[in-house]
């Protein structure tokens, strides 16, 4: 039997656009694999039966890398890229640590990359190893799984292979185990990829690096016929894409910590996770990176952060697409932030948007953040609670909402309380009695009972570390891709 991993109809799509794009390189030999990790998920969304593919099958693939050069793409790509890097241009960067191994079509018929992290150096890697700690592809599994359960457009991560070396870091324990990490996504593709292009002065490149991207990855806008008004329509939805997925990870209260724009991806999904982490208690100014010293990608800032991000590229395709519809595609992130962080948030809180009037509904949210900010509960532990305690009778008595927890309060935490609880009490009156019900189902599909905290990841690598038990991690694994409707908590 052959190796169904290397026998995919792999196409090469972003390799046909040719050497200005991508250097050629060779992944490094490593003295050990053991495969720690594999998405059988992401296997079925690739046709292929997890049941056909064996372990040994994951360690030749992309461990030994022993997929052979085709006609169409003869070896893995290294890209080249500039970006952003907490607003000071670095032109310095590229793919200095992975490569693009391939590219497959899922069963969606949506083109996917397979991209490495950890498969040795390139000619990015600034001096660097070019490799992968363990325990950061231990949270990058965990980040992207966890993210991807609650319905945050992510990439996903394919495999991770222990590889026997002894990696020396500054933010780690060192010397620290390695690994090499197989990534999934739509598209590897940066707006640093056409950053680089602008600072080289090639809008020749650049205007066919965008084509290619409006072929493969918007496709539906191909029926228009004038170029502009495609290239128009296409920035407006990248927008559109940035803010929904920005939306996403606030009401999911995760901090990314490195919105650079190297780290934005053209298809407007959320990837590569270094320093990241889910809040506890509400705080804007929450900052997940421990080198941000002011806090410049603060879970309060992510929107901002990322529209400037978008101000940023629309700089750099400036000459190629009009500057009219640069600025109205522009225009559509905040609108759609708004529209997606709102919808949201009502879920959490057990409504629709269409069920209450727009000033109810900004109401209610403005009265929720307020709670929060000031009295500082755990994110989750609110929504949570909210979800355990609803009762029917919270329509008709306002008093019965929250009466337990309000008795436990200090004075100026239960004033806020309760004047958050009459605004929801509001609310609940303005929908039907047959539909209160259903909230009690919406809070119960929208309010996670399993949250990646840090001291839950710390927690199942410390027994990685020291005795090489990986058990914790599959338990904790498991628990952060059904984070709903369970009662055990991780």
């Amino acid at each position: 039997m052959g190796n169904p991993l290397l026998a995919l109809p792999y196409e090469s799509a972003l390799a046909d656009l040719g050497i200005d794009y991508y250097d050629a390189v060779t992944p490094a030999t490593f003295p050990k694999h053991i495969l720690r990790f594999r998405n059988d998920q992401v296997l079925r969304q690739i046709n292929l039966s997890p049941d056909e593919v064996s372990d040994r099958n994951f360690i030749d693939a992309f461990g030994h890398f022993h997929l052979k050069p085709t006609s169409a793409q003869t070896s893995f790509l290294a890209l080249r890229y500039h970006g952003y890097q907490f607003r000071s241009y670095n032109p310095f960067l590229g793919d200095g640590r992975g490569f693009l191994y391939r590219q497959v079509r899922g069963n969606d018929g949506k083109l996917y990359d397979f991209g490495t992290k950890g498969s040795g150096p390139t000619p990015y890697s600034r001096g660097g190893d070019g490799k992968l700690t363990l325990k950061g592809g231990v949270r990058e599994i965990l980040a992207s799984e966890a993210l991807h359960a609650l319905g945050v457009n992510t990439s996903r991560t394919l495999s991770l292979i222990e590889t026997g070396e002894d990696l020396i870091r500054g933010d780690e324990p060192s010397p620290t185990r390695s690994s090499v990490m197989v990534r999934f996504s739509h598209s590897h593709i940066r707006f640093g990829t056409f950053e680089r292009l602008d600072y080289i002065n090639r809008p020749d490149l650049a205007q066919k690096l965008l084509d290619h991207v409006v072929e493969v990855y918007y496709p539906h806008l191909l029926t228009i016929e004038n170029e502009q008004d495609r290239y128009a329509h296409w920035f407006s939805e990248l927008a559109e894409r940035l803010a929904t997925l920005v939306a996403q990870w606030m009401t999911a209260g995760f901090c990314h910590a490195v919105l650079n724009t190297d780290n934005m991806s053209i298809t407007g999904e959320s990837f590569d996770y270094g320093p990241f982490a889910f809040m506890d208690e509400y705080d804007p100014r929450f900052t997940a990176a421990y080198f941000d010293y002011s806090g410049l990608y603060c879970y309060g800032n992510q929107p901002g952060a990322c529209y400037w991000n978008l101000e940023k590229l629309a700089v750099a395709l400036d000459g190629i697409v009009d500057e009219k519809n640069l600025q109205a595609g522009l225009a559509q992130y905040q609108p759609k932030y708004a529209e997606v962080f709102c919808d949201r948030t009502l879920k959490k809180l057990g409504f629709t948007a269409s069920q209450l009037k727009e000033t109810q509904a900004r109401n209610l949210l403005s009265q929720t953040l307020t709670l929060l900010e000031e009295t500082r509960v755990s994110y989750h532990k609110f929504f949570l609670t909210i979800t355990q305690q609803f009762d029917q009778q919270w329509q008709t008595d306002e008093t019965t909402i929250f009466a337990t927890t309000l008795e436990s309060l200090a004075p100026e935490a239960a004033t806020h309380l309760k004047q958050w609880r009459t605004v929801y009490h509001q609310c609940l009156q303005a929908i039907p009695l047959a539909a209160v019900a259903a909230v009690q189902q919406r809070l119960t599909e929208n309010n996670p009972t399993v949250v990646l905290h840090r001291p839950n990841i710390e927690a199942v690598w410390e027994p990685i570390a020291n005795e090489d038990n990986w058990q914790p991690f599959y338990d904790l694994l498991k628990k952060v891709q059904k984070p709903f409707g369970s009662s055990t908590t991780a």
